[in-house]
């Protein structure tokens, strides 16, 4: 009888995934195997979210920034055309004027210092950051834009540089008191020189206050032109240095001081140097 083969059916053995306990002389070892029928890749960490650019940041700051309408406090010597360009306003200083037009007034060459202006959102820069260059037609546009309003301002009346101030009126007492504080007052629109006290002094001495008095004895009265009113003035030389604006009556209290004080300003420097007959 033939030998039996010791030959066996080769067993396709899946391995898998796990440990195999080999005994070596009562040793019991735990192998870690790997099947052969799959394999486990850990899943790959997830790529971290990319941070916004600094350059997307700052657009993004620059247009909130320029949607609130920023303000401008004015300093002396500033004007609308100097502040348009200094912040880069849209449409120049007549888009600065129109959008400030009630609290500037009527005269856009005339801002007063510490007046707050609307500046409005300022035109783009570039994405650098750097102001983008204007065009040769477009500085040429500006410079015209100076040239114009200096020419404007040259050419503004002097009355215009401040309002004119109203004048209060001023109530004066009809008396020596009052007479000869608004003769004073003219006096000094006048550039005439004199003081209250070296008037009253006077006064006192040549009528002692009476605003009709008149002198019918003395030399001038000889030659048919009697002294008249509170400082004793006769008619030529009152005619000679009569004050525009007063009254041409001799006798009108006012106009009899400011002529009088005008001839002796002329002849003696002022009526406070005046202590006689003059």
């Amino acid at each position: 009888m033939p030998a039996q083969g010791k030959h066996r059916r080769t067993r396709t053995i899946s391995l898998r995934r796990g440990l195999a306990a080999v005994t070596t002389g009562g040793a019991v070892l735990a192998l870690p195997v790997i099947g052969a029928t799959s394999a486990f890749a850990a899943p790959a960490p997830a790529a971290p979210q990319a941070a916004p650019a600094p350059a997307a940041v700052s657009a993004q700051a620059n247009s909130a920034a320029q949607a609130a309408p920023a303000q401008h406090s004015v300093k002396a010597g500033e004007t609308l055309s100097k502040i348009a360009r200094e912040h880069s306003v849209s449409g120049g200083w007549e888009k600065l004027y129109e959008g400030n037009r009630k609290i500037v007034g009527e005269n856009p060459d005339l801002i007063h210092p510490g007046i707050k202006l609307t500046l409005g959102a300022a035109s783009a820069k570039a994405s650098d950051g750097k102001a983008a260059k204007a065009s040769p037609s477009a500085a040429r546009g500006a410079a015209a834009d100076r040239a114009d309003r200096s020419e404007r301002i040259a050419a503004a009346p002097v009355a215009n540089a401040a309002p004119a101030a109203e004048k209060q009126a001023i109530a004066y007492t009809n008396d020596l008191d009052g007479w000869i504080k608004e003769s004073l007052a003219i006096m000094a629109e006048q550039g005439i020189p004199g003081t209250y006290e070296g008037i009253h002094r006077n006064i006192m001495r040549e009528s002692s206050g009476n605003p009709a008095a008149i002198n019918n004895w003395d030399s001038n009265a000889v030659k048919g032109t009697p002294s008249k009113g509170l400082l004793q003035v006769i008619d030529p030389t009152f005619q000679a240095y009569h004050v525009p604006g007063t009254s041409t009556d001799s006798y009108d209290p006012v106009a009899n001081i400011t002529a009088a004080c005008n001839y002796a300003a002329d002849r003696y420097g002022s009526i406070d140097n005046v202590f006689g007959a003059y």
